[in-house]
């Protein structure tokens, strides 16, 4: 049997094992790198070993050149924080500052133009150079992620290896696994499916920069990818894509926003040999749990048998303990992570119905129509369950009388957008279908339809007020 990952003090580590060269191999779009070729190469043309001890900071416009330094870095700096491509440059002496970075890995063009003060600065590109000798003491590396702030300001979380890859079991198959993932691994999605693959010796396809879903689509039919994992938005702009029977998965993953019935049913249409799950995780609160029975939310009894993970519902909100927590948040007057007992409070809404626990939306994402609260994504739910709708974006209207308005915009699943009297009749019906399951007041006032729906660098809808 194959030694546990969590016996590795560095991904290094995990992939030098066994005393046979590993099998899987990092694939990006203009790049492909063997694990074993990393064993005997380094992609820091200057010496990984110079970086030792040091807290690096890793930037690159292409994330397969991140994929390559977390191997080199691992247990070797005190330090790593990745710094996300859509995250503004005007963050970084923020991040670099609270992070204590006295080290830049990146591209050498990522950061043209930025100051990194005096920090030392390594190069790292997909040609390998040949391993110098270097000591194989490891060091307990912490790894700090970057998530949205309320201020503008990125939010700074400090993980460690263990607590990253608490979920990862030992493999995810006795066949050959090749892992996909339409997530940045910048970001805590796609890094988890990076560790997956690196900790078991896995291949993994990357997305590129800028790289559109028919591309990458045909890309993983190429590489025959068996596993691989989106948000919901993710995957409903894959299934509009005629790319999208490119693949034949064994493993759909679905994380990072709520997967609807509806999402989860056009999948099982579509990749009807597939295995199904969705995911809940946060990058303060870790892995919690995921769900394989082809239902939105989650039967009840997950809260008490959920191997590993405590967890409990207060005030409607979902709060979650285990090893897979980060430890802290950084930066300029930190919030606690977590309460006296260890919780962390995700802040997701869920309503207990007929014995499962369904995702209602955020807490601060609540609409006020006349002091009655309306989650956005509990009314897009329903919306996207209409058989002429591929998804749609609840947002809130200024209203004189009520304070606010719900409307909607929605992008149907016929690309021809109806116009004058047929749009009336279709948006009349589209309302009176909301009616059958929505109380009066969380029913759209209006819809728009668009022809097409913004999605963020994570993989999630873009949300703004009207």
């Amino acid at each position: 049997m194959r030694t546990p990952w969590n016996s590795f003090p560095s991904l290094r580590d995990a992939i030098d094992v066994g005393g046979t060269p590993p099998p899987g191999c990092l694939i990006g779009a203009e790049h492909r790198t063997s694990l074993g070729d990393l064993l005997h190469g380094s992609a820091i043309a200057s010496g990984a070993e110079n970086l030792r001890g040091r807290s690096v900071l890793i930037a690159s416009a292409d994330q397969f050149v991140v994929a390559l330094a977390l191997i080199e870095l691992d247990g070797l700096a005190r330090r790593i924080t990745l710094y996300p491509p859509d995250l503004a440059l005007e963050h970084l002496p923020y991040v670099m500052r609270y992070a204590e970075v006295d080290a830049v890995v990146s591209d050498g063009s990522f950061l043209s133009g930025a100051s990194i003060g005096a920090a030392q600065h390594a190069i790292c590109t997909p040609a390998l150079v040949p391993r110098v000798h270097a000591s194989q003491e490891r060091l307990p590396t912490e790894w700090i992620l970057l998530t949205s702030g309320t201020t503008g300001r990125p939010k700074m979380v400090l993980h460690t290896l263990a607590s990253l890859a608490g979920a990862i079991g030992a493999s995810e198959s006795h066949t050959e696994v090749i892992w996909g993932t339409f997530y940045d691994i910048r970001r805590y999605g796609g890094l988890q499916i990076y560790l997956r693959a690196v900790l078991t010796r896995s291949s993994l396809l990357l997305t590129g920069p800028q790289e559109l879903v028919a591309n990458f689509l045909q890309r993983a039919g190429e590489a025959g990818v068996t596993h691989i994992s989106g948000t919901p938005s993710h995957w409903r702009r894959a299934l509009m894509s005629p790319e999208a029977d490119r693949i034949a998965p064994r493993y759909i993953r679905l994380s990072g926003e709520i997967a609807d019935q509806a999402i989860l049913n056009s999948l099982r249409s579509f990749y009807p040999d597939a295995e199904i799950s969705h995911a809940f995780a946060t990058t303060e609160a870790g892995v919690a749990f995921d769900v394989r029975d082809a239902l939105s939310g989650f039967p009840a009894s997950m809260l008490t048998g959920t191997s590993g993970v405590d967890l409990k519902v207060v005030d409607a909100t979902l709060r979650v303990r285990s090893s897979r927590t980060a430890d802290c948040y950084l930066g300029a007057d930190p919030p606690a992570l977590k309460d006296p007992e260890g919780f962390v409070d995700t802040g997701d809404v869920l309503e207990l119905r007929d014995g499962r626990y369904h995702f209602q939306g955020r807490r601060d994402g609540v609409i006020n129509v006349g002091g009655l609260k309306v989650h956005p994504e509990e009314v897009e739910a329903v919306l996207n369950r209409h058989p002429q709708v591929r998804l749609s974006l609840v947002k809130t209207k200024k209203n004189p009388i009520t304070g606010a308005l719900v409307v909607a915009d929605v992008l149907l699943k016929d690309p021809s957008t109806p116009e004058g009297e047929q749009a009336r009749e279709l948006q009349q019906a589209i309302k009176q279908f909301c009616r059958e399951s929505l109380a009066p007041y969380k029913v759209p006032a209006a819809i728009s339809f668009v022809p097409a729906l913004a999605i963020s660098e994570t993989g999630k809808l873009v949300r703004r007020d009207g």
